[in-house]
């Protein structure tokens, strides 16, 4: 793969001076201790494979699939070591030689064929009441039973509907309007917590921006590439990038309330796509457009005014910050300044992973994830908020479900759905 080709281990593991900056923040290493499974360890490994010290054996493809891909390394390296593109390269060499497991195959599959997705979600819903129950904040649910294949933990709450199969293609809020934006909903925020885009066009509405919905849009892409299934990003990304275009000319911006959705797009798929000259030139005429949704609504709009009309709320909110949006795209003031209705209450460390680490941590190292996201939710449970808030769904999964299992009553909104409620006027 030409992404692969553009990165050398060794020039990297020559590069890594060993000062141990990466290791007091690094995710893994803190619940793992192990400086094999560090950012340092990391490095060193892929160095001595390239050297041929090493095979690419199932202990080497167990230690580099416990990486969360949190990015925190390299934004603390004084060389700004791209450890986790080296993590997700080694990933596709293993997925190349020992394949990907059959329901990692079947997922991503769902994801590049939309109308799959969208029966067997359908499905899901129907049949959801029968094996789970939701819980208090109705978007999140829990197996009623606990069997080997379903684990007593939190999954986001099957619709019925997708929010792309819920609302027509065109949002006119005004028609004198001077500013439309397009909406990339993302998978999760389409199928599981579809209060997100619904929020997301309210706000719009008070502010009389129109919205368009692109209904042919695919997945990002981002799980596929963190697992190494390079041939399905390849793939969504082309044909993600050939549909913008179509309509990239016709809006001031294209919003994307997740995390990690807007770095994939942003960041990821310029990377992969760096050797072809055709799909770089065209993702480079895209990528000025593209904003997580609260960055363009902070700068680009009257929204912060708006909301500074309002009657504060009593009601606490502390903010968990996502790796993909403060760490690898710089964001985290806009949302902190768009919740200032309510009261914000700062955790302990906002910066630290929430452990979702991906489709492999969440499915073959969830003991992990679990370690990672109990010690976020003591520090939710220390602010003592009604809600947590973060820009990303998986975020959102992997809290919940930490929360549930800590028996912390704190509830997860995303920030939009917030000021939404703000924008609502509702207290409570």
């Amino acid at each position: 793969m030409a992404h692969y080709e553009n990165y050398s281990y060794l020039k990297t593991s020559d590069a890594c001076v060993k000062c141990g900056k990466c290791l007091p923040d690094c995710t893994i290493f803190a619940i793992h201790g192990d400086e094999a499974t560090s950012p340092r360890g990391f490095i060193d490994l892929l160095g001595a494979y390239e050297r041929k010290e090493i095979p690419l054996d199932k202990n080497a493809k167990k230690i580099f699939e416990t990486c969360f891909l949190c990015t925190t390394c390299v934004s603390v390296c004084p060389n700004s070591l791209p450890t986790d593109t080296l993590i997700e390269n080694i990933r596709f060499e293993i997925a190349q030689k020992y394949g990907i497991a059959w329901f990692k195959r079947l997922f991503f599959m769902l994801l590049k064929h939309r109308f799959l997705m969208d029966f067997s979600l359908k499905l899901g819903a129907f049949f959801s009441p029968l094996l789970f129950k939701k819980l208090p904040d109705k978007s999140s649910i829990i197996p009623r039973f606990s069997l080997p294949f379903i684990k007593k933990r939190v999954f986001g709450a099957m619709s019925s509907k997708s929010f792309l199969n819920s609302h027509k293609e065109e949002q006119i809020f005004n028609p004198n309007a001077t500013q439309r934006v397009a909406i990339f909903i993302g998978c999760l925020g389409n199928y599981n917590y579809t209060q997100i885009g619904t929020s997301l066009l309210y706000i719009l509405e008070a502010l009389g921006i129109n919205a368009f919905i692109p209904k042919k849009q695919k997945c990002c892409a981002a799980p596929a590439y963190f697992t190494g299934d390079f041939k399905s990003v390849d793939k969504l990304i082309k044909e993600n990038v050939d549909y913008f275009l179509s309509f990239i000319d016709s809006v001031d911006a294209i919003l994307i309330p997740e995390a990690t959705c807007a770095a994939m797009v942003l960041e990821d798929w310029e990377k992969f796509m760096q050797k072809d000259e055709i799909y770089h030139k065209k993702i480079q005429k895209i990528l000025p457009k593209v904003f997580m949704a609260t960055q363009w609504l902070h700068h680009h709009t009257n929204l912060k005014e708006k909301l500074d009309t309002l009657e504060k709320s009593e009601l606490k909110v502390t903010y968990h910050d996502p790796c993909h949006a403060r760490k690898v795209l710089g964001v985290w003031k806009e949302p902190r300044e768009l919740l200032k209705n309510f009261q914000l209450v700062e955790m302990e460390n906002p910066n630290a992973c929430c452990g979702f680490g991906g489709v492999t941590m969440q499915t073959e190292n969830f003991h992990l994830a679990s370690k990672v996201g109990d010690k976020k939710a003591k520090m939710i449970e220390d602010t003592k908020a009604t809600y947590v808030a973060a820009e990303c769904s998986a975020c959102r999964m992997q809290l919940t479900n930490s929360l549930e299992q800590n028996n912390v009553q704190t509830l997860f909104a995303h920030p939009l759905e917030l000021i939404a409620k703000a924008l609502r006027g509702e207290k409570k």
